[in-house]
């Protein structure tokens, strides 16, 4: 079917829009990486997987104890001003019963930071190939993540929750414990990572078909716009899960600072 030179000018307009746009998103999608990587870091580090509920005591009996728990420390309020936390972060030893989720949190962070350093891949191989690899890689990521988040709960019935949490800890029921906000940031990564990859994959074929010639004016118009409106979504999907993953970290790291600070003062008076 010949092109007529209105449809032809439309055709040539799409193509112009269509590679403008998939370098901007391009560029959104490795900020965004990047966020997410860092927020990775985050998810692995801090002893906020799980806490104590707020629990008002009574009298007659001993005191519950009050703190949180990561994959590779317990922290436990105290006299002092920030928690006494133990555990081996420093040697990245996690608990014994969270080996297999502190792993494969690795694992995800490793396959995350790896997609990033594919980056520099784009001044030597072609452009869809890249986008296609770190797609992989962070559906990679996102499926590790997936599935420490499934083991963590079911690794609860150990001595460190029991200890903290009480007796009625069993495997998915965390007793007097609740999950907190590092469990939900790795919950929503695993969110961010399936549409981070979905969103390579689309730029990847984005780069595999700039207007073939043997594409009629109208069905490259409708070819542009269906996949500029797929790279919409997932554009803005990314944008708003990774605005609520830096708004946790961000409130997170509000929580934190005043233990930091309270800390510095009760040393300095030493």
């Amino acid at each position: 079917m010949a092109m007529t030179p209105h449809t032809a000018e439309v055709a040539r307009l799409y193509q112009t829009e269509f590679i403008r746009s998939a370098r901007a998103v391009g560029v959104l999608w490795a900020v965004c990486t990047l966020c997410f990587a860092v927020i990775e870091v985050v998810i692995l580090i801090q002893p906020s997987w799980v806490g104590t509920r707020e629990v008002h005591y009574q009298g007659g009996g001993p005191v519950p104890k009050s703190g949180t728990l990561g994959l590779f420390e317990v922290c436990v309020e105290s006299d002092w001003p920030v928690p006494e936390c133990r555990g081996s972060l420093s040697t990245l030893t996690p608990l014994p019963a969270f080996q297999s989720p502190a792993v494969l949190v690795c694992m995800s962070l490793t396959m995350v930071w790896s997609s990033i350093g594919c980056l520099s891949l784009f001044r030597f191989c072609n452009a869809a190939t890249v986008y296609k690899i770190c797609a992989w890689l962070q559906l990679t990521a996102g499926f590790c993540l997936a599935l420490a988040c499934v083991l963590f709960p079911d690794s609860w019935d150990c001595a460190d929750m029991r200890d903290l949490c009480g007796d009625g800890v069993t495997s998915f029921s965390s007793g007097n414990c609740s999950v907190h906000w590092a469990f939900v940031l790795a919950l929503l990564g695993v969110l961010d990572a399936a549409i981070l990859a979905t969103l390579a994959f689309v730029l990847g074929n984005r780069q595999d078909a700039l207007l073939p010639e043997d594409k009629d004016g109208e069905n490259s118009t409708i070819y542009y716009s269906t996949h500029n409106a797929l790279c919409n979504i997932s554009c803005y999907s990314v944008i708003v899960i990774d605005c609520t993953l830096v708004y946790s970290m961000c409130n997170s790291v509000l929580l934190f600072v005043p233990h930091c600070f309270a800390l510095f003062l009760a040393r300095s008076q030493l």
